[in-house]
């Protein structure tokens, strides 16, 4: 079915359409996203950003490290502007106004940008029949606005509007929001959504490859580490994604014509031939954590095993419950 699946690091293009000239943080792996993202999907693309953190770095005035065509929606309107798009090409070239080909319709978007209140026009946009992809860069908080508390902000974590206090050292006390089990359930006629991290960068790329190459409304959540808002050195991007999948927090799969496949450690996790890293080498990285007893580290992995023990699938919801 997937003609050009990338097997190693020497099959992935060498050219590159997201380039210098973004403010991007030292670390940030959400650029990282960006530039495979490019890479894989090449030059027939348009991107779709709506505001966040990486439309502040990316494109300011008379600045953009973007190669390929680029349109800026506001925060809730990155579904509405992506089914727009792809309806316009579609029109264009039934009317023969441009050449039939293949073009690339991308939307990144960000916490509140897909997660939350652009999360109704992204299922909107899933409804159709068009062409396009949407990824949502998860970096855990609203970090173009100083690092604000969203629905995907982990339990416990430290943002500007959860801050440990005297009376209160948990804020934010609501499990994090699982949107890819929400995006399968709610929409039937989907045929490939996913979870990554950009420290598994071939994972990353073929999934990329895959959404395009199947088309329709498609759906990939990427986990970005993000230094200032987890507050940790930037050196350490690669190895919190990488133990974000090794503790089991985040795991990897795809949903594909209604079946569900693990990849990497997480694979290996299910099937019980790799032991889950305890959560506390991941959580005692991140600054924002930086305030947690003994009891906070155990109510974590107690529902990190939970969800191991009592989910068909780890970390998110039955989704088999769903599927044909």
């Amino acid at each position: 079915m997937y003609k050009s699946i990338i097997k190693t690091m020497k099959d992935v293009p060498l050219e590159e359409f997201y380039t210098s000239g973004h403010r991007t943080c030292q670390g940030c792996e959400s650029a990282m996203v960006m530039r495979y993202l490019a890479k894989v999907a090449g030059p027939r693309t348009i991107v779709v950003g709506a505001t966040g953190c990486m439309y502040v770095a990316n494109t300011t005035y008379y600045t953009t490290s973007w190669v390929v065509p680029w349109v800026h929606t506001q925060l809730g309107g990155s579904g509405a502007a992506a089914l727009g798009t792809s309806a316009a090409l579609r029109a264009l070239m039934r009317k023969g106004k441009i050449k039939e080909e293949p073009i690339n319709v991308i939307v990144f978007c960000g916490d509140l940008g897909c997660a939350d209140m652009g999360l109704s026009g992204v299922s909107n946009a899933m409804t159709y029949d068009y062409n396009l992809l949407i990824v949502l860069y998860d970096n855990e908080s609203s970090a173009n606005t100083d690092i604000q508390e969203t629905s995907m902000t982990p339990y416990g974590a430290q943002t500007s509007f959860s801050r440990p206090g005297t009376a209160r050292r948990i804020m934010k006390r609501r499990w994090k929001k699982s949107v890819v089990p929400m995006i399968i359930a709610g929409h039937r006629n989907i045929r490939y959504a996913a979870t990554t991290t950009p420290a598994y960068p071939l994972d990353t790329m073929n999934k990329i490859k895959k959404a395009l190459e199947i088309g329709g409304p498609t759906f990939i959540h990427s986990l970005d580490p993000c230094p200032k808002g987890w507050d940790y050195d930037p050196m350490y991007s690669h190895e919190l994604g990488t133990l974000s999948v090794e503790t089991g927090l985040w795991p990897l799969y795809e949903f594909v014509d209604g079946k569900l496949i693990y990849n990497e450690p997480t694979k290996g996790i299910v099937e019980g031939r790799v032991k889950r890293k305890p959560v506390r080498e991941y959580l005692e990285k991140q600054g924002r954590f930086s305030h947690f007893t003994e009891e906070d580290y155990e109510y974590f992995q107690k529902m990190v095993d939970e969800m191991y023990t009592s989910w068909e699938i780890p970390g998110v919801m039955p989704i088999k419950s769903v599927i044909k």
